[in-house]
């Protein structure tokens, strides 16, 4: 038998090699650089989200459970001296006027213990807002007065880019001191007035098919509702409670500009509705100077007989808060109050107000 096995000199079948286990597990594996950097990846990512929701979460709940407080109020160096000892603060009411409350109050709380601490002097009140409801100007009001009185401080307003309606009527805080109310070259004001906000909305909700089934206990229950016209017994009791607001209103104006108490003819003649410009409202007597708000500043020393050289003028301001800083200074997680002027917004209410819109969302600051 020849022992050369066949295909001796062709080529050779291929066998499998088997190869022991204890083999495999000894070979080092290769490297898997990039799969342990995106495993990295994840992780930290995963991680990072933890944290932020985290965060949001610790934030909203104490937003949630803290809505309807307010930032304490921080002072914030305007003008004049940083190291003197006697003050002038500026107060200000910033867009539509609801309740009166929140940060407002807080800032005449704050201005109330300083002035009692006897380093307050005066007050600059800065107004920039187109009014809002009777109520929440008649608060305003009310207040200012009440510290002027309190702590004997002198009151210079300056108005900013709009001070009509209400934002006039609450800067009637000054009473009868000559030389203190300040509008800028481009201020708007006046606009003397009451506007109760209507919109009858019966035939859009009937192309809808929807249908208001609202049970009342009377027929004047349902007055001013957005589905239905107004009837004129509803029109008759709305038009009264306009004409008692518009009389306060004028009442209010006689008490912080004597001119009228002598001519309330001249001021019926004005209290139109219409906003004034500026130099228009300097010739009525509706204001007293046009100027910004440094020369109400100055004006405010004068009246305090204080010394220009020993005063540090300041703004006050909304403490900073975590809210803030995450969701911006507008934030103030209020669920719950926008809820509630939701229900504002449907609710008729008398307003020293100029706008032809329904109040929204947006409460002064």
């Amino acid at each position: 038998m020849d022992p050369t096995p066949p295909n001796a000199g062709g080529p050779q079948p291929v066998r499998p090699q088997v190869v022991p286990e204890y083999v495999i597990a000894a070979q080092p594996r290769r490297s898997g650089g990039f799969g342990r950097f995106l495993v990295f990846l994840v992780v930290l990512g995963l991680l990072g989200s933890l944290a932020l929701n985290v965060l949001l979460g610790g934030a909203s709940l104490i937003g949630l459970s803290n809505y309807e407080s307010e930032p304490r109020v921080r002072e914030e160096f305007f003008s004049h001296q940083r190291n003197a000892t006697d003050k002038v603060a500026i107060l200000s009411i910033e867009g539509v006027i609801l309740s009166g409350e929140g940060f407002f109050k807080s800032q005449i709380d704050h201005a109330l213990k300083d002035a009692k601490d006897g380093h307050l002097k005066a007050v600059v009140l800065r107004v920039n807002s187109p009014g809002g409801t009777i109520s929440g100007s008649d608060y305003m009001l009310h207040h200012l007065r009440e510290l002027a009185h309190e702590a004997h401080l002198p009151i210079v307003v300056s108005m900013g880019g709009v001070a009509a309606s209400g934002g006039y009527y609450v800067s009637m805080c000054v009473g009868n001191a000559p030389e203190t109310i300040f509008a800028e070259p481009s201020t708007w004001t006046g606009s003397i007035g009451v506007i109760i906000p209507h919109y009858n909305l019966a035939d859009l909700m009937k192309n809808w098919g929807i249908q208001e089934d609202s049970i009342a206990s009377g027929p004047l229950k349902e007055m001013g509702s957005f589905s239905h016209k107004i009837s004129e017994k509803e029109l008759k009791v709305f038009e009264g409670l306009v004409s008692d607001g518009f009389t306060r209103f004028k009442n209010v104006i006689k008490q912080g500009r004597p001119k009228f108490q002598k001519d309330p003819a001249a001021l019926d003649k004005l209290a139109t509705g219409q906003v004034y410009t500026a130099d228009q409202a300097v010739a009525n007597g509706l204001v007293d100077k046009i100027g910004f708000i440094e020369e109400a500043v100055d004006r405010a020393i004068a009246s305090a007989g204080l010394d220009k050289n020993n005063v540090k003028v300041v703004k006050y301001k909304a403490e900073h808060r975590l809210a803030d800083l995450l969701f911006g200074s507008e934030s103030r997680f209020r669920g719950p109050a926008n809820l509630a002027a939701l229900w504002e917004m449907a609710t008729p209410q008398a307003c020293y107000l100029y706008t032809s819109l329904p109040l929204l969302l947006g409460t002064a600051k």
